[in-house]
């Protein structure tokens, strides 16, 4: 009976310590709620304008809609005789498919009257890539805010021990964060050029938006070169650790552990998703740099002609045989397609490293990570990573 102020003063702790764990979390994941839930509504302002407006009919009024006073042809002649004495449809057909004729001048496209291949562009950019691209983006967001509202956040079952190690050094650490700062801005860019008319220019003018959109585009541009260093660093550093092993079957059966708070599958130093995320980054990030480097350079470099040659050998039918003007826009229209879906998957590994997992921050923020973490995501590396330093503690020579 003399301790018990003691254990009452002990409750009463944990009671408040429990509390204020309490409102913490509750706070992160209303303040959670409300970021998915702003980008959700700039993402939905920018969805409803993205249609194409591609249907521009000829003027209903004025002389040219006065029946009286519309010639009509008579057998064959060109009303008037402006133009000669019969219509040659053919000649009109073939312009109007983009045929390629006969100029004095060194641009030898000004010879294209009519660039038919640019109405198809615009067509497919303003429909089905901003709609389906805006949606994605939508989707991905609401997909992860309703995983954390059902699962919440991920966290150290055993909880923290207070002892760190290390799971990525500087150059590591420099490298992710330059791939990743790059990134976001060239996101952020790119998607004003899709986007920003329909969001920005409504909300802050012309002079505003006119502005922003200058230096995003430069940006853009400049930051493309050290997004490319950084996707070839980190190919360089991490490939040995990116080739897909058995453990990472039974990883994908568990679905990573994420659905279940006590089921953690065997990994090394990355897990299947770890994989198939620095894979997509790598990938993705090699074409979206050639189709930009050909948008950065327009007219001096065409990929599409010669990828479509290889396509063909096993069994398509691609045009081989594009000009400078298609190549631009088929590199236009796969850098904007394979942005939007590189983009809505690092959305879900932001997700993962910050609010989604506790501890995996800290993996790119110090380096260091709590050692009951580790065990629990990456079990096989921490081992190895023991049975190195135990081997180095061995092989010293005492003094």
């Amino acid at each position: 009976m003399k301790n018990y102020p003691e254990r009452q003063g002990s409750r009463d702790n944990k009671a408040m310590t429990f509390v204020a764990q309490y409102k913490q979390f509750a706070s992160m994941r209303i303040f959670a709620l409300g970021l998915f839930f702003l980008l959700s509504m700039i993402l939905l302002l920018a969805a409803g304008p993205t249609r194409a407006q591609s249907d521009v009919n000829p003027p209903t009024s004025g002389i040219a809609s006065s029946p009286e006073l519309v010639e009509k042809p008579v057998g064959g002649n060109v009303p008037g005789d402006v133009l000669g004495s019969s219509s040659d449809a053919e000649l009109w057909r073939a312009v109007r498919r983009g045929v390629q004729g006969n100029v004095s001048i060194p641009n030898e496209q000004a010879g294209v009257l009519i660039q038919a291949n640019g109405e198809n562009w615009r067509n497919f950019r303003n429909g089905p890539l901003s709609t389906y691209g805006i949606w994605g983006l939508i989707g991905i967001i609401g997909f992860l805010a309703l995983f954390f509202l059902l699962r919440g956040r991920v966290k150290i079952q055993s909880g923290e021990s207070g002892q760190l190690i290390e799971r990525f050094n500087g150059i590591e650490r420099f490298t992710h964060w330059m791939t990743a700062v790059s990134f976001i801005i060239l996101a952020i860019t790119g998607l004003n050029v899709l986007y920003g008319r329909y969001v920005i220019l409504p909300a802050l003018g012309p002079d505003v938006f006119s502005a922003l959109t200058i230096a995003g585009k430069y940006a853009h541009n400049f930051l493309a070169f050290p997004f490319m260093l950084g996707v070839a660093m980190m190919f360089l550093l991490w490939i040995g650790h990116n080739i897909p092993n058995r453990h990472d079957l039974v990883w994908l059966a568990k679905g990573g552990g994420f659905f279940s708070k006590h089921s953690h599958p065997p990994a090394r130093k990355f897990n299947a998703g770890q994989k198939i995320i620095f894979w997509l980054v790598v990938l993705t990030g090699l074409t979206l740099s050639v189709s930009g480097v050909a948008l950065m350079f327009p007219f001096e470099i065409s990929p599409w002609g010669k990828t479509f040659a290889v396509i063909n050998m096993v069994g398509f039918d691609l045009p081989t045989n594009l000009t400078a003007m298609q190549e631009m826009q088929l590199s236009q229209l796969w850098h904007s397609v394979v942005a939007l879906f590189i983009i809505a998957v690092i959305l879900a590994h932001i997700y993962i490293g910050t609010i989604g997992m506790q501890g995996a921050f800290d993996a790119m923020g110090s380096g260091k990570v709590d050692i009951n973490w580790a065990r629990e995501h990456h079990n096989l590396w921490v081992e190895e990573q023991q049975q190195k330093a135990s081997s180095d503690a061995h092989a010293q020579p005492a003094e």
